[in-house]
């Protein structure tokens, strides 16, 4: 089997940073162990809070009988292989479910991360550890600049970086081992995607999450998917991967610009959700915004500031706030301790999946009112609430990470490692996004001109509408057809 961590693409990795890597991966055998001869079996079974809504099945390892395990259709099921990491990559995952079951294929959830017997899940869960220490830690000023920015633009940017990530994928490969190896494999993350590849999965597709190009995201041996076409050229000839190195390019077929991951049920509906945003903003009815706290809960004080200001306009009825803590409810418990007040205008959707899914689509053609919270200890339940809270808010505020990709209008508040950056440029360049506010001042600033202008608001809606017909957010689609497509 090739050693995918000695070479990539043509692109010899010196005998330093090889030698980096294989102790990288002897690191976590020695911590966590090597279950490269285990024989974990497959079971499937509906996913109990988006099965119905996707049609997304589970792959669980070695639980119930092999009887009652629903199979996989090999002829018209698909994988989507992800990892808990914030929720971000959820998100996309979610995004090709919703787009599968538009084209008439299954999906076949496979979480790495979500397998705690496995050494897989033990590597992923202290890398994540790390990652999510990090955010908290980028608060720190020095930190930020002196460390995780750096490492998050030109660390993780490394061809040796990614050598590492080769080694260590191999260590998650033993989860793929009695799954069909015919059946295309839809990596939202790249260890999922290289962890295939190792396995000896055939089809496999590696859709890149961001708009940096980096070597962090490469998995040879699938086809990589990109959202925007001003990152294709970045990972066509691997620029900047090896320093001032010209690097040898990526060959003919290993890249496909797709556009953006979306769901298909916001996609469908990007007219009429504009349409509604407009005609609110016209009869001068209440303003939505929502907010969104990622899975590290890295930005609450941001959200505190911005929940100050616009308190006044909520009590008058010219504000609406969704909140959407996901699965940290002492962020809310947090911000209701530190802004007391609201407390009397607000209204908590906690754990009850079905109201919140209700309500939500309720508000798309209702009038609302006051700060709802919404808080899921369910992963699922609290990743794609927020999916479904965007169709009927008026503006989403969140950091540019994989939510800047998405069909609503966007404020933009600071960024969390300096390769989300460039989502918000993205998004500021086809016109459905602000630029990046980096600080509250500049943030409270943009709030104020969308609640006391009407054209700010109303150019995005027409900026999304003129966007979808030219397939910009077509890219999940695109991403399956392109899998299916590699069956032959």
């Amino acid at each position: 089997m090739k050693d995918r961590a000695k070479v990539i693409y043509g692109n010899k990795i010196s005998k330093k940073d090889y030698r980096k890597a294989v102790k990288s991966k002897q690191k976590y055998i020695k911590k966590f162990g090597n279950d490269s001869g285990a024989d974990y079996k497959p079971f499937v079974r509906k996913n109990p809070v988006i099965g119905d809504i996707l049609g997304v099945k589970d792959i669980r390892l070695n639980e119930g009988r092999k009887e009652d395990s629903e199979g996989f259709d090999t002829k018209k099921g698909i994988i989507v292989s992800n990892i808990r990491m914030g929720f971000g990559h959820y998100r996309i995952s979610m995004a090709m479910a919703s787009a599968a079951k538009a084209l008439g294929y299954t999906s076949y959830w496979l979480d790495l991360n979500s397998f705690p017997e496995t050494t897989c899940t033990k590597v992923i869960s202290a890398q994540n550890d790390l990652y999510s220490l990090g955010s908290r830690l980028s608060k720190n000023p020095l930190f930020n600049k002196f460390v995780w920015e750096p490492m998050n633009y030109e660390g993780f940017r490394a061809l040796s970086y990614n050598s590492s990530d080769q080694k260590n994928a191999e260590l998650m490969a033993p989860v793929y081992k009695n799954i069909p190896k015919e059946l295309p494999v839809v990596g939202t993350h790249v260890w999922p995607a290289q962890a295939a590849i190792h396995a000896g999965m055939k089809h496999v597709v590696n859709a890149i999450p961001d708009n940096w190009p980096m070597a962090l995201h490469l998995a040879e041996g699938s086809l990589h998917t990109i959202q925007t076409r001003n990152s294709y050229m970045g990972y066509k000839i691997l620029n900047g991967m090896n320093k001032k190195k010209v690097n040898h390019a990526m060959p003919k077929g290993a890249l496909l610009y797709t556009g953006h991951y979306i769901d298909h049920e916001l996609v469908v509906n990007i007219e009429s959700d504009c349409a509604g945003r407009i005609a609110r903003k016209k009869e001068g009815k209440a303003m939505r915004f929502l907010l969104t706290i990622g899975g590290a809960g890295a930005q609450k004080e941001i959200f505190a500031a911005i929940i100050k200001h616009l308190l006044p306009a909520v009590k008058k009825g010219k504000a609406v706030l969704y909140v959407n803590v996901g699965d940290y409810k002492n962020v809310w418990d947090e911000l209701i301790k530190e802004i007391p007040e609201m407390k009397g205008c607000s209204k908590e959707h906690f754990n009850d999946f079905k109201e919140a899914y209700s309500f939500a689509n309720e508000a798309i053609d209702s009038d609302v009112s006051g700060i709802h919270g919404f808080y899921h200890k369910d992963i699922f339940e609290a990743v794609y609430i927020t999916n479904v809270l965007m169709r009927s808010c008026d503006v989403l505020v969140t950091k540019p990470s994989e939510l800047a990709f998405y069909p609503v209008p966007k404020l933009f508040i600071k960024r969390v490692g300096k390769h989300e950056m460039w989502g918000a440029i993205h998004s500021a360049e086809i016109g459905d996004g602000t630029l990046e506010c980096r600080d509250n001042p500049h943030t409270i600033q943009m709030l104020d001109l969308f609640m006391n202008e009407d054209d700010l608001l109303e150019d995005m809606c027409n900026c999304i509408i003129e966007n979808k017909k030219m397939g910009i957010y077509d890219g999940a689609y695109n991403v399956i057809k392109a899998a299916m497509k590699m069956k032959g």
